[in-house]
């Protein structure tokens, strides 16, 4: 049976259905507006269905800590001293069982407001994603849509202890939670207490977390005893693992298909090995993808922490992007794969999430067209799947200040704030493009066409075949601006040649007598080349094809896919 590649679509719902378009730096939620899951229409999932998206990761849904409560929903204000941003980050989860309120038209009924979308995005033909924060949790979490039995995180902790197997949380007895000047300057008039301070999210076992901590969070206790070495207490099995269990058990059960697992690797792997089997034995289709940026711990999070795909950001990600920004060479890309100790088809390929910089913004190409190849490669490399970050397609900037975020590239993830160029695809829930420039059609045709030829049963399912040993030899191939591969099957064989430069380049393409070997293709043979996003055929004789190469053009920033028959 032929595998259909995951390509995911990460969807921030308060960023996506925001139609405001004058923005106030630092802007309240009235302000600046907010998008709502009923945004998320009809209209818009047969698009991204039609755009060959078949799995959308919906960031920021399990309710997060924000500065403006709704005090007629009994949703309190939070204090900004331990909030980033009026929106809050979505990363600081304050109640496992309930959804954010500022995505709902109506708060009172925002549960039943998101399994609607959960409903709609299933009869669209796509699967649902969200976040599973399980590292850390925010300073003033409360559950009060927990189940009654339930008792919430460091109910029955003993303070007193600074580690305790059966504690949630870390603490540091004696001392109290002292936020630094930085912090509290932003609001003078504000204070917070924490009697018994308890250790940050980023691993900060201090009562005194800096400004560039995460010291909006609190770090979950997993049975390790970071103040003895490291030491691992897991049987019996520690309270958090029985609650986060449950809180994965709740969202899958509502028609949740899968979790993209925050900072996996500073949760122990040996409660994933726990934990993920056993809700796949009750919701067998269920698939977790982990964002881990240590190479070392690729394969324990994968093989013993039975996670189904891993981010490759440190790898694959951080070479295209000094590639498109002409500080490497394309050669250095199969560097990535020969690293990857056979894991290649667990990596989850993307140019764009919501911690990166903006491909469109002036840190990264500005030009989006140039990051085509770069996006072209992610797709085509291995059976992996792709990721594209909402308005990525259409070239969205991250410019300017936002409030708690700065004017760095990025789409704030902590700000009431809306997506420009974004808007003009959406064009107030219509989804049609009708704003778009031309160039922003073209450059989202090119993702529509690179997505669609992930169906080919050869980059799909198919096994991956590097020939840049060969032409890197080549004085007819420019190995510093062009990449070359094979992906192949039983069913099809298909020769991938991808260029980064700005200028068309002429090439002969060299095939290794190796691969035809790999390939089971007989010698000698005659192969024809048939374009699959040109129009463009080859013919040439395998002999040929080793000892002089496949002559061709490849269009600046542009890449062709060939198939090869014979």
């Amino acid at each position: 049976m032929v595998s259909q590649k995951v390509i995911l679509y990460q969807l921030f719902p308060r960023l996506f259905g925001n139609t405001t378009t004058q923005m106030k730096v630092d802007g309240s939620r009235s302000e600046n507006g907010s998008g709502k899951f009923n945004d998320i229409n009809n209209t818009c999932l047969r698009e991204l269905k039609k755009m060959g998206i078949t799995h959308v990761w919906y960031t920021g849904v399990i309710e997060h800590a924000v500065v403006e409560g709704y005090p007629d929903n009994n949703i309190s204000d939070g204090n900004p001293l331990v909030i980033k941003g009026k929106a809050g980050s979505p990363y600081a989860i304050k109640d496992y069982y309930d959804v954010n309120p500022d995505l709902a038209e109506d708060v009172s009924q925002r549960m039943g407001e998101f399994e609607s979308l959960i409903d709609r995005t299933h009869k669209s033909g796509l699967k649902v994603l969200i976040d599973f924060v399980p590292n850390h949790l925010a300073r003033e979490y409360g559950s009060d849509s927990k189940p009654e039995e339930l008792h919430d995180f460091g109910v029955d902790d003993d303070t007193s202890q600074s580690f305790d197997a059966n504690n949630n949380f870390y603490y540091l007895p004696g001392k109290k939670l002292m936020l630094s000047d930085a912090i509290k300057k932003r609001f003078p008039d504000r204070t917070y207490e924490e009697e018994v301070a308890k250790a940050t999210g980023n691993d900060q076992f201090t009562a005194t977390p800096d400004i560039n901590d995460w010291y909006e969070t609190t770090k979950l206790n997993y049975g390790i005893d970071y103040s003895n070495g490291g030491k691992k207490h897991f049987e019996p099995i520690p309270d958090t693992w029985t609650k986060m269990k449950h809180v994965l058990h709740y969202w899958a059960a509502l028609g949740v298909d899968g979790f993209r697992c925050d900072m996996v690797e500073m949760v122990p792997v040996e409660f994933w090995n726990w934990v993920i089997p056993q809700l796949k034995q009750a919701f067998p289709w269920l698939i977790f993808v982990a964002e881990v940026y240590n190479p070392k711990l690729y394969s324990a999070y994968i093989r013993q922490g039975k996670f189904d795909y891993l981010y490759d950001k440190v790898g694959l990600y951080d070479t295209l992007i000094d590639v498109i920004k002409g500080d490497r060479s394309a050669l250095d890309i199969s560097e990535c794969w020969q690293q990857l100790d056979g894991l290649d088809k667990n990596m989850l390929r993307f140019m764009e999430n919501h911690d990166e910089q903006r491909l469109a913004s002036r840190f990264v190409v500005g030009d989006p067209g140039r990051a085509i190849p770069a996006m072209a490669v992610s797709a085509f490399m291995h059976q992996g799947p792709l990721m594209i970050y909402n308005g990525q397609e259409v070239g969205e900037k991250g410019e300017g200040p936002t409030g708690f975020s700065g004017d760095d590239g990025r789409t704030t993830i902590f700000d009431y704030w809306n997506m420009p160029e974004h808007q003009k695809w959406m064009n107030d829930g219509l989804f049609d493009g009708a704003l778009l420039s031309a160039g922003q059609r073209l450059l989202r045709d090119a993702y529509i066409t690179i997505n669609k030829l992930c169906a080919e049963v050869a980059i799909g399912d198919g096994l991956f075949y590097d020939i840049m040993w060969q032409n890197s030899q080549n004085e007819a191939f420019n190995s510093d601006k062009l990449y070359a591969f094979l992906r192949y099957s039983q069913k099809q064989k298909l020769l991938i040649v991808v260029n980064f430069d700005t200028a068309d380049h002429s090439a002969s393409v060299q095939l290794p007598s190796h691969a035809f070997e790999t390939l089971d293709i007989p010698r000698p043979i005659k192969i024809d080349f048939k374009g699959l996003n040109t129009k463009l055929g080859f013919a040439a004789g395998s002999e040929e094809l080793i000892s002089e190469g496949l002559p061709l053009v490849v269009e600046a920033l542009g890449y062709v896919v060939l198939e090869m028959e014979y």
